[in-house]
Order: structure tokens, then sequence, then C-alpha cells
């Protein structure tokens, strides 16, 4: 039997006879029945599994071109003689469901969590991580082809100089793929063995202690040259020079509201919800500290260093933009200061100047980890730690150099 070539398909008129192609048993070209030189293909043959005759269709030609055709034949003759119906198999296939993307998994799992998460903020932050971070290098994968090699080539550019950030990234990817997994789209989840594939990441407790910090003898000049000169609507720079003041963390400082506030008392009580260790921290205002209140009473009925725009809870984001703007010096080499680095700043500056160690721990908020030791503990030393922070604020801030308080302004 005679092979079909392309000359011999162009020239076929509509409505004539199917023209068998040698070579292939069953595969012929039916023509078309309006237009010359087209067709369609169709694989003529016995079902092996229920003994009746079958067309199966392969494309239209030219569209399908002669090679292709007799491809799919083959690969349906194959099937034919391993017992297989090949239109039976075609359509078990068309049942399958389809296999989303590492992006469209993602957004699908988003839109199913977000209900469930209070702070819109935070759902909104799950998905731009992996806009970021994984949708460049995974996005357009199919789930059930991402192997522990692809996960690692997403982390890795983060791993060791984000950490943190990397720690996030990877416990979503591992969210992503485990959805997968109970949704039958993928057989394992290859996070779980990425972390043999990347180095070995420091510990958190590491990571903290060498977060970038000023050096203390440097903080005098950069209050006076980035910070001092902040007005009552620049919540921004006014809620890091309070932040310096009292050593306390950005959260805090963020999150800080009137109601934790006595002026009178001179006296701020962060409640144990808001603090690391889960237990209330009383902190002595200094008078440079209540002068950076008084400037930013009246801005927000309930917090005290809102966001610029969005009048919100402030970004950690925003503290560190401002830092890298003002190119803060740090002691480590090629970069900048951050927030939390001010801590270590006072830590120093108080075993240079002599304080007890209690003291400084407890203006730190630091627990005691020795279980003896903190039986002992039962004060927070508060009336003690009110002339050391007096001293702090002094030193970063002297009483010179602060702006004169708005006499018309009457908190």
């Amino acid at each position: 039997m005679a092979l079909i070539t392309d000359a011999k398909a162009r020239s076929m008129s509509p409505g004539g006879q199917a023209v068998p192609h040698g070579g292939i048993t069953g595969l012929t070209l039916l023509p078309s029945a309006s237009q010359k030189g087209q067709g369609k293909w169709v694989l003529r043959y016995v079902s092996p599994v229920t003994g009746k005759r079958r067309n199966a269709g392969l494309g239209a030609y030219p569209e399908v071109g002669i090679a292709l055709a007799g491809k799919l034949a083959r690969e349906m003759r194959e099937q034919i003689a391993s017992g297989q119906d090949p239109l039976a198999v075609r359509a078990a296939e068309d049942t399958k469901p389809k296999i989303p993307t590492f992006q469209e998994a993602a957004k699908q799992l988003h839109a199913e969590l977000k209900p469930g998460w209070k702070n819109d903020k935070h759902a909104q932050q799950w998905l731009n991580t992996l806009t970021d971070y994984a949708f460049p290098t995974v996005g357009s994968l199919p789930i059930d082809q991402i192997q522990p090699r692809h996960i690692a080539d997403v982390l890795r550019p983060i791993w060791l100089a984000k950490a943190e950030t990397a720690t996030r990234v990877k416990q979503r990817l591992h969210a992503v793929m485990a959805w997968g997994w109970a949704h039958g789209f993928n057989g394992a989840n290859p996070v779980d063995v990425v972390t043999h594939l990347l180095p070995l990441q420091p510990g958190k407790a590491v990571r903290q202690e060498h977060q970038p910090a000023m050096p203390w003898a440097t903080i005098p000049s950069f209050v006076e040259t980035e910070l001092a000169g902040a007005g009552a609507f620049d919540a921004t720079r006014n809620a890091l020079l309070f932040l310096i003041l009292n050593g306390s963390r950005s959260g805090e400082v963020r999150g800080m509201t009137w109601g934790e506030v006595n002026l009178r008392a001179k006296l701020w009580t962060i409640p144990a919800a808001r603090m690391k260790a889960k237990v209330a921290h009383r902190v002595p205002l200094s008078l440079q500290a209540i002068e950076l209140l008084e400037r930013q009473a009246g801005q927000h009925d309930e917090l005290v260093f809102p966001s610029v725009q969005a009048r919100t809870v402030m970004s950690d984001m925003t503290l560190t933009a401002l830092l890298r703007r003002a190119k803060a010096p740090s002691d480590t080499p090629g970069r900048v200061a951050t927030a939390h680095g001010f801590r270590s700043s006072f830590r120093d500056w108080c075993s240079e100047r002599g304080y007890a160690r209690d003291l400084a721990e407890r203006a730190l908020a630091h627990m005691v980890k020795d279980r003896v030791e903190a039986a002992y503990h039962r004060t927070d030393l508060f009336e003690q730690r009110r002339p050391m922070m007096q001293a702090w604020a002094d030193f970063v801030h002297p009483p010179a150099n602060r702006p004169q308080k708005d006499p018309s302004h009457d908190v």
C-alpha cells in the first residue's frame, strides 16, 4: 500500500474516498467535504477490550502533517498491542484534573486560607513573599514537576543573606506543595529535603546577636543630624528616636498605644501580649521621651506612632527604609545599622559606663534563662533604671540639642 505524500494530499478532491496511508494498519486520511487539499486523520482499529470497531481521530490535515499523524498512529498501535483501547486511554486522560502551575496552586491556597486570617496585611504579605521570591523561578512550573533542586534555586539567593525571609519563604513553599500533595497533584513534598542542597544557616540567636548595630559613640551625631529636627507629623523619625531613647524593640514602639502611657508618672507599660517573653514590661520615660510623646499627642486616637499614609500600625520596613536612606553606619562592613541593633548599642554603652548587668538586662526586657537565678529576680528594678535611662537619653540627645516645646501646644 502506497504512502501518502503532501502532493497527493493537497490534490485530494472534496468529498472523495478515504486514502489509506501505507505502513500503518488502519491509518487513513479522509478528504474534507468542501475544501480541496484538506481532511482529517482517522485510525480504524478493533478494540482489544470490547472487540468492537472504532475510529480514532488524530487531527486535521494539513495542521497535523503526515509524519506527526504516522507517529500518533504508531503510538496507538502500540497501546492496542498491549491490550489497551486508545480512545479509552484518551478519555481517562481527559477526565484527569489539570495539574496547576506553582503560581496557580499558591493563589488557590491563598484564597482558601485568607478567610481564616484576621490580619489582612498578613494575608497580603503571604502572597507577596511568594510573588517576589518564588514565582520568578518556579511560578510557571506544574507542581508535579517541581524537584528539590528547584526549591533550592528559589532559596539559595536569600538563604544566608536574608535568613529570616528565607525561613518564611520556605514555610510558604512547603504549604503550597503540601496542598498539591493533599489534592493528588504531586507525590511528595520536595521542600522536606531541600536543606540537603543548601549550606547550614546560623541559629536564630546568632543571627539576632549579629544584627548590624551603630557604634554607641556615633549615635549622638546620628540623632542630631537625622532625627532631632523631626516635627510632630514625622512619625517615622520620632518612632526611631523613641526606640533609641528606650532601647526598645521595633514592634514594641510601632504598636505603642496611648493607653499604655502615663505621662504624669513618666511611665510606659507594655502589656504582656505585646512582649516577646509574654511578660508585661515597665519603661521609665526620660524627659526627652516625654517631650517626644507630647509632640506626638493628637496625631491618632489610639496609636502613638501611626503610619503616615494608612494611619494604622507602622510597618517594620518603614524604619528599615529610613535607616537605609540615612546610610546609618554600623559595626558590620557593607551594611547599614538596623533598628534592633540600637539595643546592642545601648547594652555596650551600659557596660562602658559601668552600669550593673542586671539594670541593663532589665531595661532590655531580657529574661533570665537560668531558672535558679531567675528565682531570685523578683523585681524589675524600675526606680533604679530611671536614672540610667535618663543618662542614656542625655547622652544620645543632649538637652541643648532638643527642640523647644511649642508653648501653644498643650497636651
